[in-house]
């Protein structure tokens, strides 16, 4: 195995283990249920959102048949992540996917486990709420941002060849 991959699979591993952690806290140790909202700063409370759909809610509304339909889903784009991982020539595009791999599997098993997806994360400013995530939900937009990144320098690399 590369160096680049078990990097990858480090990053995917440490993520997965860290949103697992973190859901299980809040929701079992912490007990957040019986505690939120929770005013950490003036712009940042915890809370407990059960989003039973996916990005913003989408589909919450169709019960049993979306929740394992997009834990299905989840399933499938993960086993497409891990090739895409595995194939991968920088390392950068492999610690990417890695961390939408992470955030795509942790979401997957909320959906399997608990029927939902546990989001807690709730920033606000002037009284507008940003939708509450989760450390999976921020790893696949990191993931997404550093296979933005990838693409661009990717492009710079080939135009300066």
């Amino acid at each position: 195995m590369s160096r680049r991959i078990a990097i990858g699979i480090a990053v995917a591993l440490l993520l997965l283990a860290l949103d697992q952690a973190v859901k299980w806290w809040l929701l079992n140790g912490f007990d957040i249920a019986t505690r939120q909202p929770i005013e950490l700063t003036p712009f940042f409370n915890l809370v407990l959102v059960w989003n039973k759909g996916i990005s913003f809610g989408m589909l919450g509304d169709h019960g049993e048949l979306a929740r394992w339909l997009l834990a299905g889903f989840a399933g499938a784009v993960s086993v497409a992540l891990i090739v895409w991982m595995m194939r991968a020539e920088t390392l950068l595009l492999t610690v990417a996917v890695a961390c939408v791999f992470a955030g795509a599997v942790g979401n997957a098993i909320d959906r399997v486990v608990r029927g939902a997806v546990a989001d807690f994360f709730d920033f606000h400013v002037a009284g507008w709420h940003f939708w509450a995530f989760n450390v999976a939900d921020s790893a696949i937009s990191v993931g997404v941002a550093l296979l933005i990144l990838d693409a661009v320098l990717g492009a710079t690399r080939r135009q300066s060849a």
